[in-house]
């Protein structure tokens, strides 16, 4: 029986010990998982708090449904069926741009007709089909590309929004290469974005007559998912289907290795021995674990930074809001100055997140470009969040429910260079056989590049059982 413990029940790690105990069982490898938190609570940054008839989401409301690992994991689970896809209106995304909100493009036509882009705005996109693709190696930040390709309105009104949408990022300091791979691709392969979107659009029409099912290309595509229940469901039901134990309130102080295998250091005192660790916890508590074990190590997994949020949640009655909710909310260039980076209409995105006759509110504030926000009073974010509400959708009634959250160590942020970070941990990382990463500090922010990674670590172990280690 090897004794595998994993640091940390967030969704990386509750899914890391489900896949290792399945490919566990379907190879014949007798295992003992054990899931340490030190929280009191499972599900990391995953959480779903109904209050007053209220859903809110303290974390992440979902993921996209064109990628099959989240989906696999929820058939694995025996939940499927309780999964909710977002209204079709929450494909209607705009954009806040000097006074109004525009409603982002989503072909040729409407790209014409949209005033969010001016004309020479639009003519130096059109341009980019004779911008000549960059060949060499250099870890572009998506600033330097947009600018190179796309021109600095749509770095402003486009790509930055959209940088701040996901990651709460700076654009001038993410790499393009380790946060938008795929754009990355299909400027190598194709020579330029525009060349690439009119060959794949022909490659779909023909697939389509061929009857085949066809995904977005180039973007993530895909339908926003979630649970009547909230997000939260799957990593209560993660848990819930473990063999082994998951312990809350148990947090990892140090890390030593012992006699082929590991010591693990509880707060309380109480010490755990295991063959195999993995680590799903964040890269600066990873930091600390690492740094008593190798510094050069420590300094890489520590040297990944992450942005603070907080998230507002506004309760209204539907009556006091004149604003059309027909969307998915709206996300704000930073040259607006404004206190948000953006508002997502909740309550329109999926059922049963207000009560009958009210809306849910749920807006973004801080980030990379505005680190300052964390540590403003609650009556300050509030006071600021009505402010912009007032401004950009008209709202002047106070809100009926209100709470706020505060992640000071949110999302972290992968800087221009993370593919080199990422290449110097693969090569010192066998310097401590037997422990394993995954978490969201490495490939992939969102949920489905959380569980896509629990997936690949589960592997490595499962590979490692079968080595004899």
């Amino acid at each position: 029986m090897t004794r595998i413990a994993i640091i940390g029940a967030g969704i990386s790690g509750l899914a890391t010990a489900h896949a290792i105990e399945r490919l566990a069982r379907e190879r014949g490898h007798a295992v003992e998982t054990v899931v340490l938190e030190k929280e009191a609570r499972t599900g990391g940054k995953i959480w779903s708090i109904r209050e007053e008839g209220y859903l809110c989401e303290w974390g992440p409301n979902g993921f996209l449904d064109s990628k099959p690992m989240t989906l696999e994991l929820c058939d694995r689970l025996g939940i499927r069926d309780r999964l909710a896809r977002s209204n079709d209106n929450a494909r209607k995304r705009f954009i806040y741009s000097q006074g109004e909100l525009h409603r982002l493009p989503e072909n040729g036509p409407m790209f014409l007709r949209s005033n969010l882009i001016s004309w020479s705005g639009k003519l130096r996109l059109a341009g980019e089909l004779f911008v000549p693709p960059r060949r060499d190696a250099v870890d572009e930040t998506l600033a330097e590309f947009a600018r190179r390709r796309l021109g600095p309105e749509a770095l402003d009104k486009l790509i930055g929004p959209m940088v701040s949408g996901i990651f709460a990022g700076d654009p001038e300091t993410m790499s393009l290469q380790s946060c938008f791979p795929r754009i990355r691709e299909l400027e190598q392969e194709y020579g330029g974005l525009l060349r690439a979107m009119i060959k794949l659009a022909r490659k779909k029409r023909a697939e389509r007559k061929a009857g085949k099912e066809v995904a977005s290309a180039a973007g993530p595509g895909g339908v926003l998912t979630s649970f009547v229940d909230g997000i939260q469901v799957l990593t209560e039901a993660t848990g819930a289907r473990l063999a082994g134990r998951v312990r809350t309130g148990a947090a990892v102080v140090a890390l030593r290795p012992r006699d082929g295998g590991w010591e693990l250091e509880l707060a309380s005192g109480e010490k755990l021995e295991a063959e195999l660790v993995v680590s799903a916890a964040p890269a600066h508590a990873l930091d600390e674990l690492l740094r008593p074990l190798d510094r050069d190590l420590a300094d890489l997994v520590g040297g990944i930074p992450y942005a603070s949020m907080n998230v507002i949640c506004f309760g209204y009655a539907r009556e006091r809001i004149a604003c059309d909710l027909d969307g998915f909310g709206y996300l704000i260039p930073r040259r607006e100055g404004r206190s948000l980076l953006g508002t997502l209409w909740d309550s329109s995105i999926f059922p049963q997140r207000a009560p009958e006759g009210s809306v849910l509110l749920r807006s973004m504030m801080g980030g990379a470009t505005n680190p300052a926000a964390i540590n403003l009073s609650d009556a300050d974010v509030v006071a600021r969040t009505k402010a912009d509400l007032k401004e950009i959708m008209g709202i002047k009634a106070d809100p009926d429910f209100v709470r706020v959250f505060r992640h000071p160590l949110a999302i972290p942020q992968y800087l221009s260079g993370h593919s080199r970070r990422l290449a110097a941990i693969s090569e010192r990382l066998p310097s401590l056989p037997g422990l394993f990463l995954s978490g969201n500090a490495f490939f992939g922010v969102g949920l489905n590049d959380c569980v896509h990674a629990a997936n690949r670590t589960a592997e490595q172990v499962a590979k490692r059982l079968s080595a004899g280690g």
